[in-house]
């Protein structure tokens, strides 16, 4: 198999805590993104139209600014999980896709959600970049099942 990078973004730590598991049990790398300013739960807030996370979402355009990215050059498979936010992947996601060369990578993203699922999610990304090559994506609920078997299909 080719080597693996676990990236993710959490608010809450559902994510983190499967992306753990996901590159815990099967020794592939990890790298956290972090935004420059953590969200509080009042950000996260999504009744709350003038929350911070309603603003992002509600501008496509909107890119929070990341602490630091991370050299992907040494990777085949960039693995992106992020919990979904407004039907798709928060615009943070945009920003490290922005910020690191994932050209002739295989991309597969997952999310972690109680309800909603990931082909919106991944198609609003393919969609927004079209020259990269997003894989079908995966939705964990709390468990990191079938991640390797996942990750590893072509």
């Amino acid at each position: 198999m080719s080597n693996v990078l676990v990236t993710y973004f959490s608010a809450s730590g559902v994510t983190k805590r499967v992306a753990e598991k996901i590159a815990d049990e099967n020794g592939y790398d990890i790298f956290e993104i972090v935004p420059e300013e953590i969200y509080t739960p009042q950000d996260l807030d999504y009744m709350d139209k003038n929350s911070r996370s309603t603003i992002e979402m509600n501008d496509k355009s909107f890119r929070p600014p990341i602490a630091e990215t991370c050299d992907v050059s040494g990777y085949d498979t960039i693995v992106i999980g992020f919990p979904v936010w407004w039907y798709t992947a928060p615009t943070i996601i945009n920003t490290f896709i922005e910020s690191v060369d994932l050209s002739g990578k295989t991309i597969k993203a997952f999310c972690t959600s109680g309800g909603s699922g990931i082909d919106k999610c991944v198609s609003d990304l393919q969609a927004s970049y079209p020259e990269l090559n997003f894989s079908k994506g995966m939705r964990f609920m709390g468990n990191a099942d079938g991640a390797k078997e996942w990750i590893e299909s072509e």
